[in-house]
Parts: structure tokens; sequence; C-alpha cells
């Protein structure tokens, strides 16, 4: 069994949902395997209230999340990335910069739930039904034997990750 820490970037177009979400749930059930950060290609400069109210009845932290920009994670300077998951459409189409330490990424693509514009009651279970997808997928990634698996394998069950 490595000791390593796996280093997480969940990319969103706007990093106000979904990869914030990701990020939370990556950093509570991998912590000590896993740290997982968050970033949007056009960030929308905050954390969307319903997102926060997602993870709270998930019973998983809020406190910290911003919305930020994924060349924050490009510099050189950045901390080296072992994977990059994407988890809306939008930025898996879009040219992403080039991440130090050549990371496997895939593509894990949610539904948008701040696209629902109906009543709160709807958009928190949008939030939550999306949170809960998050959630399984980060499941199944937590399981890989990753430090075992060959890098081909791996890169598979990754991308596979984002089909189920």
């Amino acid at each position: 069994m490595s000791d390593k820490t796996y280093n997480v970037l969940f990319i969103c177009t706007g990093n106000s949902a979904r990869s914030i979400m990701a990020e939370s749930i990556m950093n509570y059930f991998g912590r000590g395997r896993f740290q997982a950060f968050s970033a949007g290609s056009h960030p929308v400069g905050e954390v969307n209230p319903f997102t926060l109210k997602a993870l709270k009845r998930l019973k998983l932290p809020t406190d910290g999340y911003r919305s930020k920009n994924w060349d924050e994670f490009a510099r050189p300077d950045a901390v080296p990335l072992d994977f990059v998951l994407t988890v809306c459409d939008n930025a898996a189409g879009e040219i992403c910069p080039v991440w130090p330490g050549q990371p496997m990424s895939a593509h894990w693509g949610v539904a948008d739930p701040a696209a629902v514009l109906v009543d709160d009651d709807k958009k928190l279970k949008a939030f939550m039904d999306t949170a809960l997808i998050l959630k399984r997928r980060i499941e199944l990634f937590l399981a890989l034997p990753i430090a075992t698996i060959d890098k081909i394998s791996l890169h598979k069950a990754t991308r596979e990750i984002g089909l189920s």
C-alpha cells in the first residue's frame, strides 16, 4: 500500500456547484489518501448557496470553499496533480491549460443543478441528486487499487466511472 497522497482537481465552467461538491466529497471520504481541489474555466466568483445546502444535508464540510479559476492550478508553483476530472460537459470541450505533472484526466459529466429554475424545493432536490451521483462516482474511484493497478487500466477504469 502506498503512502502517497493523490491530488485531484475537479473542474467545471463556473466552479460554483458540481466541482465544489466533488471537492468536498473527495476530501471527506478520501482523506489521508486524496487531496481534492476544484476550479472553473470561467468561475462565477461565488459558491451557489444550494451547493452548501446539499453538502450540509450530506453532513459534509461546507467551510472554506470558493469559486476560482483553473489557472491557479496551471502555474509552475501549483500543486502537482495526479488526476483532473471534468464534471460538466462545457469544461470537457474546452482547451485546458497544461497541468503540471501530466495528470490523468477523465470526464464525469453531470447535469447542472443550477440550471433548474423552479422553486427552492425542486432546486435543492436537483442539487442533492447531483451530489449523490458525484458521491457514488467518488466511492467507485476510491475503491480502485490506484497504487497497484497499471496506468492504462487505471485510466480506463477512471473514464468508465464517468459513464455510471
